[in-house]
Parts: C-alpha cells; sequence; structure tokens
C-alpha cells in the first residue's frame, strides 16, 4: 500500500459527531496510506485532542456538538504546530465555504456528497500545502467573484505561505532565493510561485509584481 506523502504514512485526525460516518472514513484513509491518529465527537474534544496527537490533517464536520466546526477550526489552526483542516460540509452555500477558507482558516473544503476519491485527493492536495475546493464548490465561487455584487477579493484565498511568497517575489526574489530565505526546498518555492499565477490568473513574474503593489502587499520603492 502506498502512502500519500513521502515514505511515513499522513497522520489523520477525525472530527464528526456520526461514529458511522467516522469508521468509514477511518476505513478509506488507512486503505489509502494514511494513519488515524484520533477521533473526536465533539468541538471541545476535536480542539483538546489535536493539541495532544497534532495530526497533520484534520477532517472536521462543518455542524460539531457544542462549539461549531468553524469557531473550532479557527482556535486548531493557531496550534503549533497547526494541523490542514479539511471542513467536511453537507452544505454548499457560498457563505460557509468563504467563511471556512479565510475567516476560519481551513485549508480545504470537502462536501459529504463527494465520493471517496475527492477525499483522498483533498487529503493529499493539502498535506502538499494546497488549498483544495469539492468541484461541487468551485463553480460556486467562481460565480461569486464573477458577479457584478460585492465578491470576496481573490488575495483572500491565499494562504499566509503564498502571501510571503508574494512578496518576496515582488522584492526580486528568486525560487532558491526564496527557499534559502523561508526555510523550504527551491522546487516547493517553485510551486508556490505557479499556484500564485494559476489562483491570481497571472501568466508572468511581472505581472504578480505588479499585482503585489497594487494590493499593497510590498510597498514600491
Amino acid at each position: 500500500m502506498s502512502t500519500l506523502a513521502g515514505s511515513n504514512p499522513v497522520r489523520v485526525m477525525l472530527a464528526d459527531d456520526h461514529r458511522v460516518l467516522r469508521d468509514s472514513l477511518r476505513l478509506l484513509l488507512e486503505h489509502n496510506g494514511c494513519e488515524v491518529v484520533g477521533e473526536a465527537s465533539t468541538g471541545e474534544e476535536a480542539l483538546a485532542l489535536a493539541a495532544r496527537v497534532r495530526p497533520q490533517v484534520l477532517v472536521m464536520d462543518l455542524e460539531m456538538p457544542g462549539v461549531g466546526g468553524l469557531a473550532i477550526t479557527h482556535r486548531i489552526v493557531k496550534l503549533s504546530p497547526a494541523p490542514h483542516v479539511l471542513i467536511l460540509s453537507a452544505y454548499d452555500d457560498e457563505e460557509y465555504v468563504i467563511e471556512a477558507l479565510t475567516r476560519a482558516g481551513a485549508a480545504g473544503y470537502l462536501l459529504k456528497s463527494d465520493g471517496a476519491a475527492e477525499l483522498i485527493n483533498a487529503v493529499r492536495a493539502i498535506i502538499a500545502g494546497k488549498r483544495y475546493l469539492s468541484p461541487s464548490v468551485a463553480p460556486i465561487l467562481l460565480g461569486r467573484l464573477q458577479s457584478s455584487e460585492p465578491s470576496l477579493p481573490i488575495l483572500d484565498l491565499l494562504t499566509r505561505r503564498e502571501r510571503e511568497v508574494l512578496r518576496l517575489i515582488a522584492q526580486g526574489a528568486t525560487s532558491k532565493e526564496i527557499a534559502e530565505r523561508l526555510g523550504i526546498s527551491p522546487k516547493t518555492a517553485q510551486v508556490h510561485r505557479d499556484n500564485l499565477k494559476q489562483k491570481l490568473n497571472l501568466r508572468t513574474t511581472a505581472a504578480l509584481v505588479r499585482y503585489a503593489i497594487k494590493h499593497r502587499i510590498v510597498n514600491p520603492e
């Protein structure tokens, strides 16, 4: 059985108040090279358990008993080291998606109606430092961004690391220099650069620099 990332199993924690669903998720994840290191049935339990077992990925139900999934996610992503939180939800409402990815700090949003393969794709994406959106949700956000109504700034969809990389790009740093500054590999730095171009729909480094200046990521000299 191959693992999702490298030679070691990805450490995953489950937070959902439905035991049957947790059992199904555990079997699916373990069959695909993950190690389920803990399970929680309430938001408060999820926070305490995440601090203790330190998972790499936390699959979090949006509607948890007690403190809800979004509020708990906002607190969990402040742990050190912080797990990548994948929201698992029955709702495709754009406000839930935006709240989860921007204000709560989740790394991904998956619908419970999505297939099993999407869960594995989501874990694979976020463990690599990327954001993940359910294929059913992505068109909703795209429609929001393209509408004439006030929309979520694309900048808000960038991770903190992507903002750091964008700032360094705007300062003229190469991928090698970015890697040295942030303590990552040059390959990872280049992946961040490519992801920025894709997310911001920009083709060149010069366009990234102009974007950073326009949105005050960096001040023009």
